[in-house]
């Protein structure tokens, strides 16, 4: 752990030394990003090979950069691809940006991803606002000894998803005319997609999408008390007594579609923080 915060440390200080304090953090998911980046007055875009201790994306969908600069009087700190844990990587390598976000000084962290339709009265190309989730990963970011430079021991999470954040976001959706769902995530392993029981089952526990990112991050958000919202792009409906294989390329243009609906819930909450 005290290996973990002088990485942190060495990051930050990277980071900061030409950047300075920022306000708000993104992480940008599957088939998102550059109609939202389009609206960024970017000051410098880092390769994540280029920062120090920082991991490399290998999902072919996700760029790996870090952008910063100024958006709607903000600035802003742009993940432009994340990590997985089915890419091999441990949780602290997985939330290692959100550790980052926290020493750059950020106050709102904002994430999007890809997930799948559980509840089948919604349809694909749909936003979601996440308001709870499910934990179905085979390990936790806070596994281990723990350090109260980092947050505590035992994290609430009796409501990982900020109230005031999420309200926000359903009044701009009212007021922008943008159909935004809201409900529980269920994050699995993958990165295989899964079966017509597991869905069942998914359903059965609760879930409305079901996706393989962003609990871990939200977890490590809610240990450093860094308030934090969520919402999903559903991509694809599973409905497992009429499932059909998985088509990738579609499921990243049907994210595609949805981008400029998420990007403007997203702008016009950045300019109301």
């Amino acid at each position: 752990m005290e290996n973990l915060i002088e990485k942190i440390e060495e990051t930050v200080r990277f980071l900061k030394e030409k950047n300075g304090k920022i306000d708000v953090a993104i992480i940008l998911g599957t088939g998102l990003g550059n109609d939202f980046i389009k609206n960024i007055d970017v000051d410098v875009e880092i390769m994540y090979s280029d920062i120090p201790h920082f991991p490399l994306a290998t999902v072919e969908f996700h760029k790996g950069s870090l952008i910063i600069g100024t958006l709607k009087g903000k600035r802003v700190l742009v993940f432009h691809g994340r990590f997985h844990f089915y890419e091999g990587y441990s949780m602290q390598e997985i939330t290692y940006p959100v550790r980052i976000a926290k020493g750059m000084g950020v106050q709102h962290l904002l994430i999007s991803n890809a997930a799948g339709a559980i509840n089948l009265a919604w349809k694909k190309g749909e936003l979601m606002l996440i308001n709870d989730h499910i934990n179905l990963l085979p390990d936790n970011p806070l596994r281990g000894r723990n350090n109260e430079a980092l947050g505590p021991r035992f994290t609430d999470m009796s409501c990982p998803y900020n109230n005031h954040l999420n309200t926000l976001l359903k009044d701009i959706a009212t007021q922008l005319d943008i159909p935004l769902r809201e409900g529980v995530y269920a994050s699995v392993m993958g990165p295989n997609l899964e079966t017509r029981a597991e869905y069942r089952y998914l359903k059965i526990i609760g879930a409305d999408a079901v996706g393989m990112s962003t609990v871990p991050e939200v977890i490590v958000a809610n240990h450093a008390e860094l308030p934090c919202c969520a919402i999903s792009v559903l991509t694809d409906e599973c409905d497992p007594d009429n499932l059909e294989p998985i088509d990738v390329p579609e499921i990243i243009a049907v994210a595609g579609r949805a981008e400029k609906k998420l990007t403007a819930l997203y702008l016009a909450l950045i300019e109301k923080l």
